[in-house]
Order: C-alpha cells, then sequence, then structure tokens
C-alpha cells in the first residue's frame, strides 16, 4: 500500500487545482478516499474531532449487510435446486446463486456510480460513498430474475430523481433502494407484484411467498416457522433469512450505525398492529388471523426495518421522533398487508410514507419541546 500511496502522492498534483486535468479533480479525489483514509485535518474554529466519517458510516453497514446477501446467495440456489430437482451439492447451489446475483450487481454499481461521477463532475463536488450502501441493498430487495435493462431503468430513476435531484447524499428526502424497488413495482408490476416470486432458472414455475399464500387464509401457508425465520423459502435476495438480518442489526446496534429506537419501534408497532386484527379476525381462516409475529418474519418487514428505516438521512432526527416514525411504519405495514390484496408486501410503501413525514414528526417533537421549556420558563 505505501508504493500505491506514493503514485498517488505523485500524480495528485495534476488533478488538482492548475493541473492539466483539474477538471477530473472529483474522480481522482473518489478513488483516493476509496482507498486511503482522508488525511484532511480541522485547522480552525471550533469543531466536534471523531474519527466517524461517511466513509466509516456505509462501510459499517455494507459488513452488516452481508450476512444477508450470503445467505441470499446460497437461497437462490437452494430454491433452483427445490424446484428442478437437480440434486445440486452445497457448493453448485452457492455458485448458481453467484452466477444469478452478480449480472444485478454490475449493473446496480455501473449505472448508479457511474450517474454518481458524472454529476460530481458537472457540478465540481467530491464524490460521495452514499451510492455504495444503496447499490449493495438494490439487487438484495427485487426478484432475482428482475430483467437488467429494468435494474438499470429504476436505478436511474432512484439516483436521479430520489437523490441528485435534491442535491446528492445527505439531501434526499427518500431511501434510494426503495425509490428503485417501487419504480420497478409501478411500472412494471408484473415483474414485482408482491405475489410471486419466479425461482431462478427454472421455466414456467413460480414459488408463492408466505406472504402470497396467507392472503388467501392461514390454511394456506406451507412454509414452518423455522423455514421463515432461517429464510429457506422464496423471496428477494436479501429478504428470506430473520437470523441474517438479525446479526446485521446486532451488528449496526454494537457500532451505533443503526437506531435500536427505531428497530425497536417498528416491531413494536407490527405487533400492536398484529394483535388488533387477530381480534377483529372474522374467522379463524383469514388473513387477519395470522399471529402477530409471524409478520416480523415474513416478507421484507425485518430487512426493512433494520436496513432501510434506519436510513440516517430519511428517517426522524429527534430521539421521540424516531419511536413515533417507526411505530407508525410498523402499523402501516401491516395495515397495507392486510387490507391490501393486491400488494401482500406493505414495508415499501410504509418506510417511503414515513419517510415523507419523518420531517413533520420532527417539527412537531421540537415544537412541543420549544412549548414546554419556555412554559417552564415562565413558571420560574
Amino acid at each position: 500500500m505505501s508504493k500505491l500511496r506514493k503514485l498517488t502522492d505523485k500524480i495528485k498534483p495534476t488533478f488538482e487545482k492548475g493541473g492539466k486535468l483539474s477538471f477530473l479533480y472529483s474522480t481522482f479525489e473518489a478513488f483516493e478516499s476509496f482507498l486511503f483514509v482522508p488525511n484532511r485535518v480541522t485547522r480552525s474554529g471550533v469543531h466536534v474531532r471523531d474519527s466517524v466519517d461517511i466513509k466509516r458510516v456505509m462501510t459499517a453497514v455494507m459488513i452488516a449487510l452481508v450476512p444477508s446477501l450470503l445467505f441470499g446467495i446460497y437461497n437462490i440456489g437452494y430454491q433452483h435446486n427445490l424446484a428442478s430437482n437437480a440434486g445440486m451439492e452445497f457448493w453448485e447451489m452457492v455458485w448458481f446463486g453467484i452466477l444469478k446475483i452478480l449480472p444485478l450487481y454490475l449493473v446496480s454499481y455501473i449505472v448508479g456510480l457511474g450517474i454518481e461521477f458524472i454529476s460530481a463532475q458537472l457540478r465540481g463536488h467530491e464524490v460521495s460513498e452514499g451510492y455504495l450502501v444503496s447499490g449493495l441493498i438494490i439487487p438484495l430487495i427485487i426478484p432475482i430474475t428482475t430483467p437488467l435493462w429494468m435494474l438499470a431503468l429504476a436505478v436511474a430513476f432512484a439516483v436521479i430523481i430520489g437523490k441528485e435531484i435534491f442535491g446528492g447524499t445527505g439531501m434526499n428526502i427518500w431511501n434510494p433502494a426503495l425509490v428503485a424497488r417501487a419504480f420497478l413495482f409501478f411500472a412494471y408490476p408484473s415483474h414485482m407484484s408482491g405475489d410471486k416470486v419466479w425461482v431462478a432458472g427454472v421455466d414456467g414455475f413460480s414459488g408463492a411467498t408466505p406472504l402470497a399464500q396467507t392472503s388467501e387464509g392461514l390454511s394456506s401457508l406451507h412454509y414452518s416457522v423455522s423455514d421463515m425465520f432461517f429464510g429457506f423459502i422464496p423471496g428477494s435476495v436479501g429478504e428470506t433469512s430473520t437470523l441474517a438480518i438479525l446479526l446485521g442489526a446486532v451488528f449496526l446496534i454494537y457500532t451505533g450505525i443503526g437506531s435500536w429506537k427505531i428497530m425497536l419501534s417498528t416491531v413494536a408497532g407490527g405487533l400492536v398492529m398484529g394483535f388488533i386484527a387477530n381480534l377483529a379476525a372474522p374467522s379463524a381462516d383469514c388473513a387477519m388471523a395470522i399471529p402477530a409475529w409471524y409478520h416480523l418474519i415474513m416478507g421484507g418487514f425485518a430487512f426493512g426495518a433494520v436496513f432501510m428505516a434506519t436510513d440516517p438521512v430519511t428517517a426522524a432526527q429527534t430521539e421521540s421522533g424516531k419511536w413515533i416514525y417507526g411505530f407508525l411504519i410498523g402499523v402501516l405495514a401491516v395495515i397495507i398487508r392486510l387490507f391490501n390484496p393486491g400488494y401482500p408486501e406493505g414495508m415499501m410503501l410504509a418506510i417511503l410514507l414515513m419517510n415523507t413525514f419523518a420531517p413533520v414528526i420532527d417539527h412537531i417533537v421540537v415544537g412541543r419541546n420549544i412549548k414546554r421549556r419556555l412554559k417552564r420558563a415562565k413558571t420560574v
């Protein structure tokens, strides 16, 4: 690495102001910050000095996503083997999964980072590391057989309309990965209907997800609790294994990157709404009769609560607001699942809706705090 550092320092003046390639400084700086820890320090004024920067935050989130990614890769091959009865061994299933998901990641990063680099060059800004996480999440929350051209359009829409149009990373009001999924859902509903997931590599075969089965009644559910918890079910790549997601959640909470308040309140909201639905269920064999805690291990509930509801840019920022924000996400997700037969998975829409109202929640919380303090001051 020392030789690479010396080479980087040697060519750096060429890209700095006054150099022959100064117009490409944003691109050079992006590669430099990707390879090395930034060597800039605060020289004036009063600042909070901390080693945590965007690069470290993004790295922590990517590490937390690894268990879901690895299991998802295996589950792609496992579902294919189960459907085709191919008699594949463990490593054959893993290799099959890698071959299926690799093109999705290539498209996700080539298109997404390409737009990020072009935007940074045009504006003369630094290239943010924010898309490294979004680019990793997007292939995890879509069907594995999503056509690559559709994915390219969704990524372009998410980066341009969902983020760059607002000013880039840190300025967006919606989670970019969910914007990409929403684009696919509304533009190509036949591929993202939410009721079925096509098993990779098996023409004409579809595997209904647990959510799709329970929409027709509890007796239609053919997956065991252990299968749903460990993830041996059809579904989007990163959303099937609750265990893998929990491992990521523990890491995010331990590092202080993810808000445990949002995660816990989202779970609480889902359980409360699930229990209310149980009490109001017209029969013992209907969608409303699904045990409340089943919602936590089906579909994208756990993945959304851990990796997307906690997005520090689009979530509520106040401590009290985080409880309200997360609770409403859980409630809305279950409501959409139970009362919208055309879309059994409600987590995406619930998070996007609460992304929109997160600033309002913070405004109300801050306003109430100000009024309470003014009242206390008058009393004193």
